[in-house]
Protein backbone atom coordinates (compact mmCIF):
# COMPACT_ATOMS: atom_id res chain seq x y z
CA UNK A 1 0.00 0.00 0.00
CA UNK A 2 1.34 3.60 -1.08
CA UNK A 3 1.48 6.24 1.25
CA UNK A 4 -0.67 8.78 0.35
CA UNK A 5 0.68 12.68 -0.04
CA UNK A 6 0.69 15.20 2.68
CA UNK A 7 1.23 18.96 1.22
CA UNK A 8 1.11 21.62 3.01
CA UNK A 9 -0.80 23.01 0.10
CA UNK A 10 -2.29 21.79 -3.13
CA UNK A 11 0.58 19.35 -4.94
CA UNK A 12 -0.83 19.49 -7.98
CA UNK A 13 -1.61 23.57 -9.20
CA UNK A 14 -3.29 22.50 -12.69
CA UNK A 15 -6.25 20.24 -10.70
CA UNK A 16 -6.78 23.37 -8.57
CA UNK A 17 -6.88 25.46 -11.83
CA UNK A 18 -9.19 22.65 -13.01
CA UNK A 19 -11.45 22.98 -10.16
CA UNK A 20 -11.64 26.36 -9.89
CA UNK A 21 -12.70 25.96 -13.61
CA UNK A 22 -15.00 23.52 -13.38
CA UNK A 23 -16.85 25.26 -10.00
CA UNK A 24 -16.74 28.60 -12.35
CA UNK A 25 -18.43 27.00 -15.47
CA UNK A 26 -21.14 25.31 -12.63
CA UNK A 27 -22.14 28.64 -10.93
CA UNK A 28 -22.45 30.40 -14.32
CA UNK A 29 -24.42 27.78 -15.87
CA UNK A 30 -26.45 27.60 -12.71
CA UNK A 31 -27.44 31.59 -12.50
CA UNK A 32 -28.18 32.10 -15.89
CA UNK A 33 -31.79 33.50 -16.12
CA UNK A 34 -34.62 30.95 -16.27
CA UNK A 35 -38.52 33.19 -17.32
CA UNK A 36 -39.99 29.74 -15.94
CA UNK A 37 -38.75 30.89 -12.11
CA UNK A 38 -40.39 33.26 -10.62
CA UNK A 39 -37.61 33.82 -7.85
CA UNK A 40 -33.64 33.59 -8.26
CA UNK A 41 -32.43 29.98 -9.22
CA UNK A 42 -29.54 30.51 -6.90
CA UNK A 43 -29.58 31.61 -3.71
CA UNK A 44 -26.99 33.15 -1.60
CA UNK A 45 -26.26 30.26 0.97
CA UNK A 46 -25.50 27.94 -1.89
CA UNK A 47 -23.05 30.22 -3.73
CA UNK A 48 -21.01 30.71 -0.64
CA UNK A 49 -21.40 27.18 0.65
CA UNK A 50 -19.20 26.85 -3.40
CA UNK A 51 -17.49 29.39 -2.81
CA UNK A 52 -16.00 28.07 0.26
CA UNK A 53 -15.32 24.79 -1.32
CA UNK A 54 -13.12 25.57 -3.60
CA UNK A 55 -11.11 27.69 -1.08
CA UNK A 56 -10.57 24.15 0.93
CA UNK A 57 -8.65 23.00 -2.10
CA UNK A 58 -6.09 25.80 -1.10
CA UNK A 59 -4.48 23.86 1.67
CA UNK A 60 -5.51 20.19 1.97
CA UNK A 61 -5.46 18.43 5.74
CA UNK A 62 -2.18 16.59 7.09
CA UNK A 63 -1.46 15.26 10.51
CA UNK A 64 -3.72 12.94 12.27
CA UNK A 65 -6.42 11.07 10.40
CA UNK A 66 -9.14 12.47 12.87
CA UNK A 67 -8.26 16.32 10.81
CA UNK A 68 -8.81 14.59 7.58
CA UNK A 69 -11.68 12.84 8.51
CA UNK A 70 -13.32 16.27 9.87
CA UNK A 71 -12.28 18.09 6.25
CA UNK A 72 -13.87 15.43 4.10
CA UNK A 73 -16.87 15.47 6.01
CA UNK A 74 -17.35 19.22 5.48
CA UNK A 75 -17.12 18.77 2.28
CA UNK A 76 -19.80 16.46 1.95
CA UNK A 77 -22.01 19.00 4.31
CA UNK A 78 -21.46 21.35 1.51
CA UNK A 79 -21.90 19.42 -1.27
CA UNK A 80 -25.08 18.20 0.21
CA UNK A 81 -26.19 21.74 0.94
CA UNK A 82 -25.68 22.62 -2.33
CA UNK A 83 -27.61 19.35 -4.16
CA UNK A 84 -30.43 19.97 -1.48
CA UNK A 85 -31.02 23.73 -2.05
CA UNK A 86 -29.77 24.37 -5.24
CA UNK A 87 -31.53 24.85 -8.46
CA UNK A 88 -33.60 21.92 -9.55
CA UNK A 89 -31.54 21.54 -12.94
CA UNK A 90 -28.69 18.40 -12.19
CA UNK A 91 -25.94 20.63 -13.36
CA UNK A 92 -23.80 21.79 -10.31
CA UNK A 93 -23.67 18.41 -7.28
CA UNK A 94 -21.97 15.95 -9.99
CA UNK A 95 -19.04 18.09 -10.40
CA UNK A 96 -18.45 18.72 -6.35
CA UNK A 97 -18.63 15.05 -5.86
CA UNK A 98 -15.67 14.53 -8.53
CA UNK A 99 -13.51 17.08 -6.87
CA UNK A 100 -14.55 15.43 -3.43
CA UNK A 101 -12.96 12.00 -5.00
CA UNK A 102 -9.75 14.01 -6.73
CA UNK A 103 -9.08 15.40 -3.13
CA UNK A 104 -9.67 12.15 -1.07
CA UNK A 105 -6.79 11.01 -3.33
CA UNK A 106 -4.50 13.59 -2.33
CA UNK A 107 -4.99 12.97 1.59
CA UNK A 108 -5.96 9.61 2.09
CA UNK A 109 -4.78 5.54 0.87
CA UNK A 110 -6.35 3.66 -1.14
CA UNK A 111 -8.83 1.95 1.42
CA UNK A 112 -9.71 5.53 2.48
CA UNK A 113 -10.03 6.34 -1.39
CA UNK A 114 -12.26 3.78 -2.68
CA UNK A 115 -14.37 4.84 0.59
CA UNK A 116 -14.87 8.08 -0.37
CA UNK A 117 -15.82 6.81 -4.15
CA UNK A 118 -18.62 5.03 -2.95
CA UNK A 119 -20.01 7.57 -0.11
CA UNK A 120 -20.11 10.01 -3.39
CA UNK A 121 -21.61 7.20 -5.57
CA UNK A 122 -24.30 6.62 -2.78
CA UNK A 123 -25.12 10.20 -2.26
CA UNK A 124 -25.20 11.32 -6.05
CA UNK A 125 -27.94 8.18 -5.97
CA UNK A 126 -30.04 9.62 -3.36
CA UNK A 127 -29.97 12.96 -4.39
CA UNK A 128 -30.87 11.88 -8.13
CA UNK A 129 -33.65 10.15 -7.12
CA UNK A 130 -34.97 13.13 -4.69
CA UNK A 131 -34.38 15.76 -7.56
CA UNK A 132 -36.55 13.52 -9.87
CA UNK A 133 -39.00 12.74 -7.56
CA UNK A 134 -39.94 16.42 -7.35
CA UNK A 135 -39.69 17.11 -11.88
CA UNK A 136 -43.86 16.94 -12.81
CA UNK A 137 -44.31 15.30 -15.92
CA UNK A 138 -47.35 13.45 -17.79
CA UNK A 139 -47.27 9.85 -17.12
CA UNK A 140 -46.32 9.45 -20.70
CA UNK A 141 -43.44 11.13 -20.16
CA UNK A 142 -42.43 9.36 -16.68
CA UNK A 143 -42.37 5.84 -18.86
CA UNK A 144 -40.10 7.48 -20.70
CA UNK A 145 -37.71 8.80 -18.35
CA UNK A 146 -37.85 6.20 -15.55
CA UNK A 147 -34.56 4.43 -17.01
CA UNK A 148 -32.93 7.90 -17.48
CA UNK A 149 -31.61 8.32 -13.78
CA UNK A 150 -30.15 4.58 -14.36
CA UNK A 151 -28.50 5.75 -17.67
CA UNK A 152 -27.10 8.54 -15.40
CA UNK A 153 -26.19 7.16 -12.60
CA UNK A 154 -24.14 4.01 -14.73
CA UNK A 155 -22.30 7.14 -16.82
CA UNK A 156 -21.53 8.87 -13.14
CA UNK A 157 -20.16 5.65 -11.52
CA UNK A 158 -18.13 5.17 -14.92
CA UNK A 159 -16.57 8.80 -14.95
CA UNK A 160 -15.41 8.18 -11.12
CA UNK A 161 -13.94 5.32 -11.58
CA UNK A 162 -12.30 6.79 -14.21
CA UNK A 163 -10.69 9.68 -12.37
CA UNK A 164 -10.01 7.58 -9.14
CA UNK A 165 -8.03 5.02 -11.84
CA UNK A 166 -6.56 8.60 -13.13
CA UNK A 167 -5.28 10.14 -9.69
CA UNK A 168 -4.15 6.43 -8.54
CA UNK A 169 -1.52 6.80 -11.99
CA UNK A 170 -0.81 10.19 -11.34
CA UNK A 171 -0.08 10.21 -7.53
CA UNK A 172 2.25 6.67 -8.17
CA UNK A 173 4.16 8.27 -11.06
CA UNK A 174 4.85 10.94 -8.52
CA UNK A 175 5.85 8.98 -5.87
CA UNK A 176 7.85 7.01 -8.30
CA UNK A 177 9.46 10.28 -9.10
CA UNK A 178 10.16 10.96 -5.41
CA UNK A 179 11.54 7.57 -4.60
CA UNK A 180 14.04 8.31 -7.93
CA UNK A 181 14.81 11.56 -6.44
CA UNK A 182 15.58 10.09 -3.41
CA UNK A 183 17.62 6.97 -4.28
CA UNK A 184 19.64 9.38 -6.66
CA UNK A 185 20.37 11.89 -3.98
CA UNK A 186 21.68 8.40 -1.63
CA UNK A 187 23.41 7.37 -4.63
CA UNK A 188 24.97 10.54 -4.94
CA UNK A 189 26.01 10.47 -0.74
CA UNK A 190 27.14 6.95 -1.39
CA UNK A 191 29.62 7.56 -4.46
CA UNK A 192 31.13 10.64 -2.51
CA UNK A 193 31.59 8.52 1.04
CA UNK A 194 32.89 5.12 -1.25
CA UNK A 195 35.32 8.48 -2.99
CA UNK A 196 36.60 9.48 0.43
CA UNK A 197 36.90 6.10 1.55
CA UNK A 198 39.19 5.20 -1.25
CA UNK A 199 41.15 8.81 -1.26
CA UNK A 200 41.81 7.57 2.50
CA UNK A 201 42.86 3.75 1.68
CA UNK A 202 45.29 5.36 -1.05
CA UNK A 203 46.81 7.71 1.28
CA UNK A 204 47.33 5.00 3.71
CA UNK A 205 48.44 2.50 0.83
CA UNK A 206 50.88 5.27 0.34
CA UNK A 207 51.95 5.92 3.29
CA UNK A 208 52.56 2.19 4.10
CA UNK A 209 54.53 1.74 1.13
CA UNK A 210 56.93 4.98 1.63
CA UNK A 211 57.41 3.14 5.75
CA UNK A 212 57.94 -0.30 3.99
CA UNK A 213 60.53 0.58 1.26
CA UNK A 214 61.40 3.82 1.63
CA UNK A 215 62.02 3.94 5.31
CA UNK A 216 63.91 0.33 4.70
CA UNK A 217 65.76 1.97 1.64
CA UNK A 218 66.87 5.14 3.76
CA UNK A 219 67.62 2.79 6.65
CA UNK A 220 69.66 0.79 5.33
CA UNK A 221 71.55 3.15 3.76
CA UNK A 222 72.18 5.20 6.99
CA UNK A 223 73.63 1.96 8.38
CA UNK A 224 75.98 1.50 4.93
CA UNK A 225 77.18 5.05 5.32
CA UNK A 226 78.20 5.09 8.70
CA UNK A 227 79.97 1.67 8.55
CA UNK A 228 81.70 3.23 5.60
CA UNK A 229 82.81 6.40 7.13
CA UNK A 230 84.37 3.79 10.15
CA UNK A 231 86.17 2.27 7.59
CA UNK A 232 87.27 4.50 5.83
CA UNK A 233 90.61 5.17 7.19
CA UNK A 234 91.40 1.37 8.29
CA UNK A 235 90.09 -0.26 5.64
CA UNK A 236 89.24 2.21 2.39
CA UNK A 237 88.44 -1.21 0.18
CA UNK A 238 85.96 -2.72 2.24
CA UNK A 239 84.39 1.20 3.15
CA UNK A 240 83.88 1.42 -1.07
CA UNK A 241 82.15 -1.37 -1.18
CA UNK A 242 79.86 -0.67 1.76
CA UNK A 243 79.59 3.36 -0.08
CA UNK A 244 78.47 1.64 -3.67
CA UNK A 245 75.82 -0.23 -1.47
CA UNK A 246 74.40 2.99 -0.19
CA UNK A 247 74.38 4.47 -4.35
CA UNK A 248 72.21 1.44 -5.12
CA UNK A 249 70.25 1.93 -1.58
CA UNK A 250 69.93 5.59 -2.80
CA UNK A 251 68.50 5.29 -6.58
CA UNK A 252 66.48 2.32 -5.02
CA UNK A 253 64.81 5.00 -2.48
CA UNK A 254 64.83 7.72 -5.46
CA UNK A 255 62.66 5.23 -7.50
CA UNK A 256 60.11 4.42 -4.51
CA UNK A 257 59.55 8.59 -4.16
CA UNK A 258 58.71 8.43 -7.82
CA UNK A 259 56.54 5.78 -7.70
CA UNK A 260 54.39 7.29 -4.87
CA UNK A 261 54.99 10.44 -6.52
CA UNK A 262 52.84 9.25 -9.79
CA UNK A 263 50.26 6.86 -7.59
CA UNK A 264 49.40 10.86 -6.36
CA UNK A 265 49.34 12.69 -9.59
CA UNK A 266 47.47 12.46 -12.89
CA UNK A 267 48.01 9.60 -14.34
CA UNK A 268 47.57 10.32 -18.14
CA UNK A 269 48.51 13.96 -17.93
CA UNK A 270 47.15 14.53 -21.15
CA UNK A 271 48.16 11.47 -22.82
CA UNK A 272 46.21 8.88 -24.54
CA UNK A 273 45.93 5.52 -22.64
CA UNK A 274 48.41 3.76 -25.21
CA UNK A 275 51.13 6.33 -24.53
CA UNK A 276 50.41 6.15 -20.48
CA UNK A 277 51.01 2.30 -21.05
CA UNK A 278 53.51 2.35 -22.81
CA UNK A 279 55.84 4.88 -20.69
CA UNK A 280 54.82 2.61 -17.67
CA UNK A 281 57.05 -0.19 -19.36
CA UNK A 282 59.58 2.04 -20.42
CA UNK A 283 59.96 2.82 -16.69
CA UNK A 284 59.81 -0.84 -15.74
CA UNK A 285 62.19 -1.84 -18.27
CA UNK A 286 64.53 0.44 -16.54
CA UNK A 287 64.41 -0.13 -13.24
CA UNK A 288 64.39 -4.07 -13.79
CA UNK A 289 66.12 -4.60 -16.81
CA UNK A 290 63.08 -6.60 -18.33
CA UNK A 291 61.11 -4.78 -21.41
CA UNK A 292 57.55 -5.42 -21.42
CA UNK A 293 56.09 -6.73 -24.87
CA UNK A 294 53.55 -4.33 -25.56
CA UNK A 295 50.31 -5.27 -28.06
CA UNK A 296 47.49 -2.27 -27.76
CA UNK A 297 44.96 -2.36 -30.34
CA UNK A 298 42.44 0.64 -29.66
CA UNK A 299 39.70 0.62 -32.79
CA UNK A 300 37.75 3.22 -30.53
CA UNK A 301 38.36 5.67 -28.14
CA UNK A 302 37.26 5.40 -24.05
CA UNK A 303 36.05 7.86 -21.66
CA UNK A 304 38.56 8.89 -19.50
CA UNK A 305 37.05 6.96 -16.24
CA UNK A 306 37.70 3.51 -18.04
CA UNK A 307 40.83 4.96 -19.30
CA UNK A 308 41.93 5.89 -15.78
CA UNK A 309 41.06 2.48 -14.18
CA UNK A 310 43.24 0.47 -16.92
CA UNK A 311 46.17 2.77 -16.20
CA UNK A 312 46.06 2.22 -12.31
CA UNK A 313 45.44 -1.52 -12.77
CA UNK A 314 48.41 -1.63 -15.36
CA UNK A 315 50.58 0.59 -13.14
CA UNK A 316 49.95 -1.59 -9.91
CA UNK A 317 50.77 -5.24 -11.92
CA UNK A 318 53.31 -3.85 -12.58
CA UNK A 319 54.46 -2.76 -9.37
CA UNK A 320 53.79 -6.33 -8.16
CA UNK A 321 55.39 -7.87 -10.79
CA UNK A 322 58.90 -5.84 -9.76
CA UNK A 323 58.78 -6.50 -6.66
CA UNK A 324 57.41 -10.12 -6.03
CA UNK A 325 57.60 -12.06 -9.22
CA UNK A 326 61.21 -12.17 -10.27
CA UNK A 327 60.15 -12.43 -13.94
CA UNK A 328 61.81 -12.42 -16.97
CA UNK A 329 59.24 -11.74 -19.80
CA UNK A 330 56.02 -9.66 -19.12
CA UNK A 331 53.32 -8.79 -21.62
CA UNK A 332 50.86 -6.64 -22.20
CA UNK A 333 47.85 -6.87 -24.13
CA UNK A 334 45.06 -4.06 -24.79
CA UNK A 335 42.16 -4.83 -27.49
CA UNK A 336 39.09 -2.24 -27.59
CA UNK A 337 36.47 -2.87 -29.81
CA UNK A 338 32.74 -0.91 -30.06
CA UNK A 339 31.25 -2.27 -26.69
CA UNK A 340 34.08 -4.26 -25.27
CA UNK A 341 37.45 -3.37 -23.56
CA UNK A 342 39.94 -6.55 -22.59
CA UNK A 343 42.85 -5.76 -20.59
CA UNK A 344 45.74 -8.22 -20.15
CA UNK A 345 49.13 -8.15 -18.01
CA UNK A 346 51.25 -11.79 -18.08
CA UNK A 347 53.96 -12.46 -16.64
CA UNK A 348 56.63 -15.97 -16.52
CA UNK A 349 57.62 -15.14 -12.45
CA UNK A 350 57.05 -17.02 -9.19
CA UNK A 351 53.71 -16.91 -9.33
CA UNK A 352 51.76 -16.87 -5.67
CA UNK A 353 48.85 -18.85 -4.27
CA UNK A 354 45.58 -17.02 -5.31
CA UNK A 355 43.65 -18.06 -1.62
CA UNK A 356 46.10 -16.57 0.53
CA UNK A 357 46.53 -13.15 -1.70
CA UNK A 358 43.08 -11.85 -2.49
CA UNK A 359 43.12 -9.86 0.58
CA UNK A 360 45.94 -7.65 -0.68
CA UNK A 361 45.23 -4.29 -1.29
CA UNK A 362 46.47 -4.13 -3.83
CA UNK A 363 44.31 -6.69 -5.97
CA UNK A 364 41.42 -5.47 -4.05
CA UNK A 365 41.63 -2.50 -5.84
CA UNK A 366 42.55 -3.42 -9.36
CA UNK A 367 39.03 -5.33 -8.38
CA UNK A 368 37.39 -2.49 -7.37
CA UNK A 369 37.82 -0.39 -10.59
CA UNK A 370 36.75 -2.57 -12.85
CA UNK A 371 33.83 -3.70 -10.66
CA UNK A 372 32.76 0.14 -10.41
CA UNK A 373 32.61 0.28 -14.28
CA UNK A 374 31.00 -2.54 -14.64
CA UNK A 375 33.48 -4.93 -15.36
CA UNK A 376 35.45 -8.08 -13.48
CA UNK A 377 38.70 -8.76 -12.77
CA UNK A 378 40.42 -12.26 -13.12
CA UNK A 379 43.88 -13.87 -12.29
CA UNK A 380 45.36 -16.56 -12.94
CA UNK A 381 47.90 -17.99 -11.24
CA UNK A 382 50.05 -20.79 -9.30
CA UNK A 383 53.42 -20.99 -7.69
CA UNK A 384 56.19 -21.47 -10.27
CA UNK A 385 53.43 -20.72 -13.12
CA UNK A 386 53.47 -17.09 -13.23
CA UNK A 387 50.78 -14.62 -13.22
CA UNK A 388 48.20 -13.85 -15.57
CA UNK A 389 45.77 -10.98 -14.83
CA UNK A 390 42.75 -10.18 -17.04
CA UNK A 391 40.25 -6.92 -17.19
CA UNK A 392 37.20 -6.54 -18.82
CA UNK A 393 34.56 -3.62 -19.23
CA UNK A 394 31.70 -3.30 -21.06
CA UNK A 395 31.94 -0.22 -22.98
CA UNK A 396 28.54 1.75 -23.09
CA UNK A 397 27.80 3.97 -26.18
Amino acid sequence: MTRPIQPHNHPFPFLLYLEWALLAIAIWTELLPNPSLRFPRFPLLTLLSITGFGLMGLRLPTGKLIYKVIYTAFEIVLILFTSLTGSRAIRLFPFLYLLLVTRSCLIFNLPGRLLITGLSFTFFLLTLQRRFHRIPAPPMAQERLRFFPLLLALLFGLVLVFVLLLMNAVLAERQSREKLAIANEQLRKYALRIEDQATLQERSRIAREIHDSLGHSLTALNLQIETALKLWLSDSTRAYTFLKQAKKLGSQALQDVRQSVSALRDPLLGRSLEQAIASLAEDFGRSTGVVPSCQIQLADSITTEVSTAIYRIAQEALTNISRYASATEVIIQLQVTKNHLKFTIADNGKGFQLSQNTTGFGLQSMRDRAQVLGGELNINTAPNSGCTIVTEIPLHT
